[in-house]
């Protein structure tokens, strides 16, 4: 076995997501608590919410002050592709209600398309061999993820060679309430979840919190629902309509015709924990952990 295979990780990344556990282990390598970073990557879908860009800059700022560069990373974004009816067709896992009535979930292809694309292209560039050179057997980036001990059934290893995924807040033992806890002593504690503004995955409280919080964004996820509602234009313009209806919100009905306020007395932040059933994001979009989910009938073409 060569010294190369058998040597350590040739460097060390954080997947920065720019929400709640993913800022927790920047600033705790900030702080020295756990082994710092020779980058941290973000992969930008370039439609976040403005409060999770105003965040990112200040990580940014105070991460560099400890030695460790935030790179933004894209592959577009996805707002306009997805209107844009010369660009390729990447489905987004938008609710669907079939023609005989029945709802569905289209298949996910922008996580891997988005996040996870370029996050690998970055690791392959920052080693050395940037795409499409081959990354030597037994070199590799050890990337640490933000996955806590409430959500550790969604740590994955990596499908790659060159990149080996450690999970710091599992190893620490800390939960989302802790995460929550130590940014607040930080002085981050205005840190929101990060998800794109029209993700459909989010739940009442998240669509709430967007129509109150980021009025710019509420409008575009408004537009965005009423401009897919029989497909996306790439595939419609090319002559292959999609069956069904397609919608933003899990009820298949139009975003800005959904009555979103909570049915517990209390109202709830996008990144606060225990939201019920209806208000809840059923599953994130972390580029390591997400679910590429299966077409439903009413997503193929007709």
């Amino acid at each position: 076995m060569s010294s190369l295979q058998q040597s350590g990780p040739a460097l060390r990344l954080l997947s920065l997501g720019a929400g709640v556990q993913s800022t927790v282990v920047l600033l705790l390598a900030c702080d020295g608590l756990i082994p710092s970073f020779d980058h941290a990557l973000f992969a930008d879908t370039r439609w976040e919410p403005r409060a999770v860009y105003a965040n990112l800059a200040r990580w940014a700022e105070h991460a560099e002050r400890k030695g460790i560069p935030v790179r933004t990373v894209s592959a577009g974004d996805i707002r306009a592709d997805a209107l844009d009816p010369r660009h390729r067709f990447v489905s987004m896992p938008l609710h669907v209600r079939n023609p005989d009535g029945s709802k569905g979930l289209a298949r996910r292809q922008c996580t891997s398309e988005y996040k996870v694309r370029p996050l690998k292209m970055a690791a392959w560039q920052l080693l050395g061999y940037p795409h499409p050179h081959r990354v030597p057997r037994g070199l590799f980036a050890e990337q640490a993820i933000g996955i806590s001990t409430d959500e550790f059934t969604r740590a994955k290893d990596a499908d790659v060679a060159y990149l080996r995924n450690v999970f710091p807040l599992l190893e620490l033992g800390w939960d989302r309430a802790r995460c929550l806890e130590y940014l607040s002593e930080r002085g981050f504690g205005e840190t929101v979840k990060s998800a794109c503004v029209g993700c459909p995955f989010h739940g009442n409280a998240g669509w709430r919190w967007i129509r109150d919080n980021d009025p710019d964004g509420w409008a575009e996820a408004v537009e965005f629902d009423r401009v897919i509602r029989n497909g996306y234009p790439h595939a419609t313009d090319q002559g292959q309509p999609l069956r069904g209806q397609y919608f933003l919100h899990r009820s298949c009905k139009p975003l800005d015709e959904v009555d979103l306020e909570p049915r517990a007395a209390s109202r709830r932040h996008l990144h606060l924990v225990g939201a019920d059933a209806e208000d809840a994001d059923p599953d994130g979009c972390s580029p390591w952990s997400c679910r590429s989910g299966a077409a439903v009938s009413g997503e193929a073409a007709a």
